[in-house]
């Protein structure tokens, strides 16, 4: 019998279609491979998939995006995939992407780190000086981690020590330590590190690179996709089609078939799925975590050292996750397109902690939430009444594990726990938009239970690995395995994020090609991302207006209850 890897039906299999894993799929199938990508849920999109509640759509894992003004990395990115065309963004409020709600403080953080710099100095000018100096830092270090992955030949090895220097001189010290050091007032402290709730872990853990990379890809603002994430996975799926790639959806696969590929070695052949199909190939890519991945592999087929990689890997924070249906105006209630931090107090390390207790219900209020509002970040969405909120706070795990006992957990306890949750959340959602309690159409929470179901993460968690320092960079798990054949992308690789799991995707790919991530990045010819201003109708096109006009229209025409 001819052995598996003989027998090929696709050059390349994906297990899994968020960003990372379709990225692969596109830069393979363009490349002439035959690729076959695997969804266990029945959309595709991991992350990045949206869902209805009564009409109304929620994206649970995108909330905003960075750097996607001209010439910037992440509309490079989409022009480079071939996707940009399908694309279309709204960016938030320059003014304000984020608000900041410290206690009973209000500050706001505008789209760009000049103007960052000008408003926070005059707030806080016994700051004046170290804040210039934190700001300048974060700028460097942000811009140098970008240049590392374009260095290659004699002289940029040479010379990489000096065109590196601020990220070898901050890179091993926690964003806490370099915070301390330069800025002294613990409400500018707070405010300079809110955006903690986009890597998901505290000062005093996260790597100081880290932090100044998120701040890097928001340094002009945010952007939210036309469409929520669902259109970033169409915009993929189509394009992917287009090379002649394929997507199954509701094609959980159980484990990865491997076969001995020489003395102490093995190669990943196909897959197995829980039908008990078998589907063949040449490699395998997962865009599941880590654990997930070589779960599916079978330990018996791993050396100790990754074994001991494994038992050691910490994942992310997890989360709760309301999704809020409204008919009331919530613009003058006080929103706009810009997030709400709503922090209890100024310390993250502390709010971190707290946020992890055992017993979740204890207080009346949670201490830290994010609060957005979709329809207004996309306003072709907006049908003239009703408005979607989504509400996140995080938590350990932990707090869940009573009913991860395996099987279905929709128990009524679980439901009552649920509710008990919401109540809780929307106490201080309350404060957020004054009276949101009466005018709730629809509601619904998705806690680290249905994070694991919908999307394979290990424990729930939202962010991959947790980006420590021993997990970051040269400690991260590579995107090619010690099983031949078998290689990674996505959040647990090369970053997190939407757009820092698609770039790992990318590269990934570009490995198994033997190419390069700025090979694989080349603008196609008349690629170009639409954006517009979320806050000013007057750069609307017409199609948005019509948009609007329609769903006013459908909505008025349905039957009133």
């Amino acid at each position: 019998m001819k052995q598996l890897r003989d027998m090929a039906e696709y050059d390349t299999i994906i297990i899994g279609s968020g960003a990372g894993g379709l990225a692969a799929a596109i830069c393979l199938a363009r490349a002439g491979q035959h690729v076959l990508v695997l969804e266990q849920h029945y959309v595709p999109g991991g992350w990045c998939h949206s869902f209805y509640l009564d009409g109304h759509r929620f994206s649970p894992g995108v909330h905003y995006l960075g750097l996607l003004g001209p010439g910037q990395g992440t509309r490079q990115l989409y022009e480079g995939l071939g996707i940009a065309n399908n694309l279309t963004f709204f960016r938030m409020n320059p003014a304000a992407y984020e608000h900041c709600w410290i206690g009973n403080e209000r500050v706001d953080l505008p789209a760009d780190f000049e103007e960052l710099y000008e408003q926070l100095a005059a707030r806080f000018p016994h700051e004046r000086e170290g804040l210039r100096k934190y700001l300048t830092v974060v700028r460097q270090v942000n811009e140098q981690l970008h240049l590392i992955p374009k260095m290659s030949g004699f002289w940029d090895n040479i010379t990489i020590p000096f065109r590196t220097a601020q990220l070898g001189k901050y890179g091993l010290f926690s964003l806490k330590r370099v915070m301390d050091w330069h800025i002294k007032d613990r409400l500018l402290q707070g405010i300079l590190n809110v955006q903690c709730g986009d890597h998901g872990l505290p000062p005093a853990l996260a790597s100081f690179p880290l932090h100044c990379a998120v701040m890097g890809h928001y340094q002009a603002g945010g952007f939210y996709p036309s469409g929520g994430g669902a259109a970033l996975v169409k915009a993929m799926t189509s394009t992917l089609k287009r090379h002649g790639g394929e997507v199954r959806t509701s094609a959980a696969v159980r484990r990865i078939l491997t076969e001995p590929a020489g003395p102490k070695k093995t190669r990943a052949v196909g897959v197995e799925l829980a039908s008990g199909e078998i589907i063949r190939a040449k490699r395998i890519i997962s865009n599941a975590d880590p654990a997930k991945t070589y779960g599916m592999v079978g330990h018996e087929h791993l050396s100790p050292k990754l074994l001991a990689k494994l038992a050691k890997t910490s994942y992310s924070v997890t989360s709760l996750m309301l999704f809020l249906v409204v008919d009331m105006d919530v613009r003058a209630a006080g929103l706009d397109s810009g997030n709400i931090w709503m922090l209890r107090h100024p310390d993250l390390d502390k709010l971190f902690s707290e946020m992890k207790a055992a017993d979740i219900l204890a207080e009346d209020e949670f201490p830290a939430l994010f609060i957005s509002c979709t329809t207004i970040k996309d306003p072709a969405s907006f049908d003239g009444r009703h408005h979607c909120l989504e509400v996140v706070t995080f938590l350990d795990f932990k707090a869940f594990e009573t009913f991860d006992k395996g099987g279905d957990y929709h128990t009524s306890a679980y439901a009552q726990f649920k509710e008990r949750i919401i109540e809780k959340l929307l106490n201080s959602v309350e404060k957020a938009v004054p009276g949101i309690r009466a005018h709730i159409v629809t509601q619904e929470l998705g806690t680290p239970l249905t994070n694991e179901f919908y999307v394979q993460s290990t424990r729930g968690n939202v962010y991959g690995t947790e980006k420590n320092f021993r997990q970051t960079g040269p400690f991260a798990f590579g995107n090619k395995s010690e099983i031949e054949g078998l290689y990674l992308c996505g959040a647990s690789i090369l970053s997190h994020g939407v757009a820092g799991a698609t770039y790992s995707g990318v590269q990934t790919a570009a490995r198994i090609l033997n190419s390069s991530m700025d090979a694989q990045l080349v603008p196609e010819p008349g690629q170009a991302v639409r954006v517009y201003e979320a806050e000013d109708p007057a750069t609307w096109p017409e199609w948005v207006h019509q948009k609007r006009r329609d769903r006013a229209r459908r909505l008025h025409s349905q039957p009133q209850p």
